[in-house]
């Protein structure tokens, strides 16, 4: 489960689509509709919000927004909490070095499965997704860093 602090706008196509059917996982877990990844790292930033099934519904939201931008259609109405006008989201952040982190995955990613999109993202700024404010500091806790 990857679901990613960098903007929707920065994902390529796989890796929208892919967040997009894994936020949705996500949201089933903090429903506690699901007996799988209930301890998976990515979630606990979400569960320490006060409501965390509004927080991965704006997260969801935010997806959806770019996915419209680019003439997909993502069903917004499997987004269980929608944020709305009225009850804004709690804004979330993430770190700097999460953020940075974020950013070399998502490149070497991209380098293996869409030339062309990586070659388009080595000459934009990274970017956090909508929801979240960034703050200094280094990777996440709760990240799950390879060799």
């Amino acid at each position: 489960m990857r679901l990613w602090s960098l903007h929707p706008s920065l994902l390529d196509r796989r890796g929208l689509v892919a967040c997009w059917r894994e936020s949705l996982l996500a949201q089933k877990v903090l429903r506690g509709q699901t007996k799988g990844y209930r301890n998976h790292p990515q979630l606990t930033r979400f569960r320490r919000m006060v409501d965390p099934v509004a927080s991965v519904g704006a997260y969801l939201a935010g997806l959806a927004e770019e996915a419209d931008a680019r003439g997909f259609t993502f069903n917004r109405a499997l987004i269980e909490v929608p944020p709305s006008a009225a009850m804004p989201p709690a804004r979330m952040t993430v770190t700097s070095g999460q953020l940075d982190h974020e950013w070399t995955h998502l490149l070497a990613k991209t380098v293996a499965r869409d030339t062309a999109w990586h070659e388009r993202l080595t000459s934009v700024e990274h970017r956090p997704h909508p929801l979240f404010d960034v703050v200094p500091g280094p990777v996440e806790e709760w990240e799950i860093i390879g060799d």
